[in-house]
């Protein structure tokens, strides 16, 4: 059987990262947490992972800065890993506008996790 796909996902709360996580397990992901844009940078450099879904507000650095910085990697895999924007005040922002910020794809919240899993799929399968 294939290894798992790893998947980061930066995000403050604690019931978003619970719900994920078992709804990512459901699919056999193996997902890591980081609370802030500074851990996901972190955890980043320590391991390979397959796709990073990144909350936009998070406190120390936010996910568009932390974004930028993971596109700026000098690491290709790294540099190019898909990064799914997870956002409550999506309206203030285009499509364009999180293509700019590096983002591969955009998920609302509140989290359909439906939704949620198809977009993760797509990039991983």
């Amino acid at each position: 059987m294939s290894q798992p796909k790893k998947i980061l996902v930066g995000e403050d709360s604690s019931i978003i990262i619970n719900l994920t996580k078992n709804v990512l397990a459901f699919e056999n992901y193996e997902m890591t947490a980081a609370r802030n844009g500074k851990q996901v940078l972190e955890k980043l450099q320590n391991e390979d992972f397959d796709l990073i879904l990144m909350d936009i507000s998070m406190p120390v650095l936010d996910g568009i800065a932390c974004t930028k910085m993971i596109r700026e990697m000098k690491d290709e895999k790294k540099s190019n890993i898909p990064i799914i924007a997870i956002s409550g005040n999506i309206h203030n922002m285009t499509h364009e506008d999180f293509r700019k910020a590096g983002f591969d794809d955009f998920i609302q919240k509140p989290l359909d996790y439906d939704r949620v899993l198809a977009t993760v799929k797509k990039f991983l399968n």
